[in-house]
């Protein structure tokens, strides 16, 4: 019975690119190791960018630093 997690930010990602992740992590499961579909569990975790950090900063942060910068700023 697989299990595949995927964590991403919560920024837009919409219920076809999902419905995408799920078929393709499932397909490659099935190709890859012979797993049955009908037991392939794929959970997608949205997480805030204010909870998800890189370096010492957030995700809300560095995505601001970098408009602000292609702004010319």
């Amino acid at each position: 019975m697989p299990y595949v997690n995927f964590r991403i930010t919560k920024e837009g990602a919409t219920a076809e690119q999902k419905l995408e992740l799920i078929k393709g992590a499932t397909e490659l499961l099935q190709r890859v190791l012979n797993k049955n579909p009908a037991t392939t569990f794929v959970i997608i975790d949205e997480v805030e960018t204010d909870n998800w950090g890189i370096g010492y900063d957030n995700v809300t942060t560095l995505r601001a630093r970098a408009a602000e910068k292609a702004q010319g700023g």
